[in-house]
């Protein structure tokens, strides 16, 4: 036997589940990982709350999550029994032992600690695609980031000052606006009401090329006012609600906007993405030019404390289970 947060229905914090599940066995191409961390995301309470629909009930939820793996199922060559692994995407992660297919899992170098690796890879690879796919971020850029003091924010903050950007990092308190800025952030703004106003300042007139919102509801207006001609606004989250119907003729008017709601899964599709994708992350953890900032841990069994303080916005950087 083994353990699982599962839920029965969709809810509130209370119905995440700590409960016996069988050991669950690897068939034909996948691998059983034990973990040794699992990363908290806003896509979890998506997940729990029926935003997004799990395949049926009981369900596991989570998303993220570094372990060890301990059997594999036949026809499996990408990794071996003993290999450090980690993952993003396929739901399932809230347990402690969890079988996926082989080809979505990622060997963690031995410079990167598999605590670090768990909430790395859904934020570490949506920042890769973010500042590399999405929009090709270029040195002299300058761009908004919501959420700034959150994991993806934090991450968006460090690389793309590292490529050479000047990040205004939008954020709820104070507190928040020193993280952003010990993080990269050139300028912060708290609150979203007047911010493109700010960004009008900050830049000149001039308005920006890019916004990433990871908001949704609350700041999409917002965000549409901050971008220059031509801008992409790129809604890739809804932590204050999903964004509502949009009259296309409102990008347009604002100056022939782009507008687009990436997801991880769509570019780390095939194989060969996902292998790059990590291997560039990698190399900028390596380097010391990307920080993964674990700043709340929680057991696994607790798992509805944990979502409760995410849903408050008590959390910043990235949190874990332990199991």
């Amino acid at each position: 036997m083994s353990k699982a947060i599962r839920i029965h229905a969709y809810g509130g914090p209370e119905v995440l589940k700590w409960e016996d599940v069988p050991l669950p066995e690897p068939g034909p191409g996948e691998a059983l990982v034990k973990h040794t961390a699992i990363g908290l995301n806003f896509i979890d309470v998506y997940f729990r709350t029926g935003q997004y629909k799990v395949p049926g009930f009981p369900a596991v939820i989570g998303q993220e999550g570094a372990g060890v793996v301990t059997a594999l199922g036949p026809g499996v060559e990408s990794v071996a029994v003993g290999d450090r692994v980690a993952y993003a995407g396929p739901l399932g992660a809230y347990a402690i032992n969890r079988v996926i297919q082989a080809d979505r899992l990622i060997k963690v170098p031995d410079t990167v600690d598999l605590t670090t690796a768990a909430c790395l890879m859904l934020q570490g690879l949506t920042a890769q695609y973010l500042l590399h796919r999405t929009f090709v971020v270029k040195p002299g850029d300058t761009i908004v980031v919501h959420a700034a003091a959150g994991g993806v924010g934090l991450l968006l903050c460090q690389w793309a000052k590292y490529l050479g950007a000047r990040v205004i990092g939008v954020v709820s308190s104070e507190a928040k606006a020193e993280l952003a800025r010990q993080n990269g952030a050139a300028h912060v703004v708290i609150g979203h009401a007047g911010l493109p106003a700010e960004v009008k300042r900050i830049t000149g007139g001039a308005m920006v090329p890019v916004v990433y919102d990871s908001v949704g509801k609350d700041t999409f207006a917002a965000s549409l006012d901050c971008l220059a001609p031509l801008g992409l606004m790129v809604s890739y989250g809804n932590s204050s609600g999903p964004v509502p119907p949009v009259d296309v003729s409102i990008l347009s008017a604002k100056g022939s906007l782009f507008l687009t709601r990436p997801t991880l899964s769509t570019h780390s599709a095939k194989r060969a993405d996902l292998e790059r994708m990590a291997a560039d992350l990698f190399e900028v953890v390596a380097a010391g030019v990307v920080k993964a900032a674990v700043h709340q841990t929680f057991a696994l069994q607790d798992a509805a404390a944990a979502h409760r303080a995410l849903e408050a916005r008590e959390t910043t950087g990235s949190t874990v289970l332990l199991p």
